[in-house]
């Protein structure tokens, strides 16, 4: 009986909430959401929708913010240039990003996904909004969507997708940006179709695909497709915080039960919570968070928005569903910040410094000098000995750069074989030849090792190691 009772407890867990009985979409209209967290999450995205938009024309020495671009494999963060030489580099920034979002969501749940992640707020402040202010709220939409099609609905339904469709334009526009650059990005828009055919095609698929999204898929995103979203399950433990539901409060002895005025539901044994749904009625994935954490949940906090209004007005204690772990509920406590917790805040910190120090080590060149394979050393006029080197310099900097050569350690000097200077385009590699030519009375050994410093003008950008070949000593 036990075990039947707690297989229907859990029967939610095998479905979700937007599939019915017979496997179809089930449609959902949350409530419009109010309340202070509401408030902090619009003037949030306010701010990230700003820099969404914004960071694709903001440039540090001509170069984006961020861009990446995978066409021409070259990858721009905080105006700092990422060649296919850099890639394990880039990578290892990557990778760090990864672990740092994993980490923090252990500790700190999955408040991403309600607060920062792109998706939801196109989708619960852009997308939402105006179909709230097209369509109404959510029992008008459930109307409207019942409603034979007469004109009401038809006008409704063509504004809507209209401008559902124009901002989708406008985010496929600005998601190519990070990709190819807002200048080739300009140069798309103002140039003849037939000049950049297939940037428009990419502009129109993108556009579509974001309409899909947004008009259609919605939810579904975070549901089936996001694989943060489907990582959360081994990434939570009971310390972490999420939005939770105080069921010990809640439930009382009896149960949640509705509200009954002049009631004194904690000596009647009833619990806070009066089972009015508003928790469910404003969730934008359809879970009734009552049931403990689920896969669907975003930790968007319009449940607690909607528990915390009708607590008012029921004059009972707000926060019936807070931010919390399920070990600082179950036990009655308040959530302590965990050795582990403390644990994986050390590691975050020690990551970003990784990624600080990662940075500091790349330099603007890569530079390899070598002597060049086969060639002896040359006697000259005058007792000068003269050794031929090949050198190959990889450009990281995002300007071109005009090098010269200088020998840093032994007395002598370098001669370029060609032009004085090795000029390479920015991202480019180039090589050329020189001889290092040292008066023998200056050799101490046969082998001597040489230190060879590379110049931009009088700045010393990298230094380079190798040996020069003379006569016996």
């Amino acid at each position: 009986m036990e075990n039947n009772k707690t297989k229907d407890e859990d029967s939610f867990r095998d479905r979700i909430t937007t599939v019915d009985d017979e496997g179809q979409r089930k449609w959902l209209f949350p409530k419009k959401p109010k309340g202070k967290f509401f408030n902090y999450r619009t003037y949030l995205s306010y701010v990230l929708l700003l820099f969404l938009f914004g960071i694709p024309w903001v440039k540090i020495d001509g170069e984006p913010l961020l861009m990446i671009n995978v066409i021409t494999r070259k990858f721009v963060l905080f105006g700092q240039v990422f060649w296919p030489q850099d890639f394990h580099l880039f990578g290892l920034i990557m990778i760090t990003m990864v672990i740092f979002i994993v980490l923090f969501t252990t500790v700190f749940g999955r408040i991403f996904c309600g607060w920062f992640c792109p998706q939801t707020i196109f989708m619960e402040m852009v997308y939402r909004k105006i179909e709230y202010w097209i369509d109404g709220d959510y029992k008008q939409q459930i109307k409207l969507k019942n409603q034979a099609w007469n004109f009401d609905k038809i006008w409704r339904r063509a504004l809507k997708y209209t401008l559902f469709y124009f901002i989708a334009v406008a985010i496929a526009h600005t998601f190519l940006a990070y990709i190819i650059g807002s200048d080739e990005l300009i140069n798309i828009q103002t140039s003849p179709i037939k000049e950049h055919m297939g940037g428009f095609i990419a502009i129109l698929a993108f556009s579509w695909v974001f309409f899909f999204v947004f008009a259609w898929f919605r939810e579904q995103v975070c549901l089936i497709v996001c694989p943060y979203g489907r990582l959360q399950g081994v990434m939570l433990d009971r310390n972490s915080l999420v939005v939770a539901y105080d069921y010990i409060r809640g439930e009382g002895k009896k149960g949640r039960a509705k509200f009954k005025k002049n009631e004194a539901r904690a000596e009647v044994g009833k619990g806070d919570c009066i089972d009015c749904n508003q928790c469910v009625d404003v969730c934008p994935t359809g879970i009734d968070i009552r049931n403990g954490t689920q896969l669907e949940c975003i930790n968007c906090t319009a449940c607690m928005d909607a528990c915390d209004f009708m607590m008012e007005k029921t004059n009972q204690e707000q926060g019936l569903i807070r931010i919390d772990s399920e070990n600082a509920i179950a036990n009655g406590t308040k959530n302590r910040f965990t050795t582990r917790s403390k644990a994986y805040s050390i590691i975050l910190v020690l990551l970003v410094a990784v990624i600080i120090f990662l940075f500091t080590l790349r330099g603007s060149l890569e530079a390899s000098i070598l002597r060049t394979p086969g060639m002896m050393f040359q006697e000259q006029e005058g007792g000068y000995i003269t050794n031929l080197y090949n050198v190959k310099v990889v450009n990281k900097s995002n300007k071109e750069l005009d090098l010269t050569f200088k020998l840093l350690n032994v007395k002598g000097s370098i001669e370029m074989v060609g032009t004085d200077t090795l000029t390479i385009n920015k991202g480019e590699s180039n090589q050329q030849a020189f001889f290092v030519k040292i008066h023998k009375d200056d050799l101490i050994a046969k082998k001597t090792a040489l230190v060879i410093g590379v110049f931009e003008g009088d700045k010393l950008l990298e230094e380079d190691k190798t040996n020069f070949l003379g006569p016996n000593k």
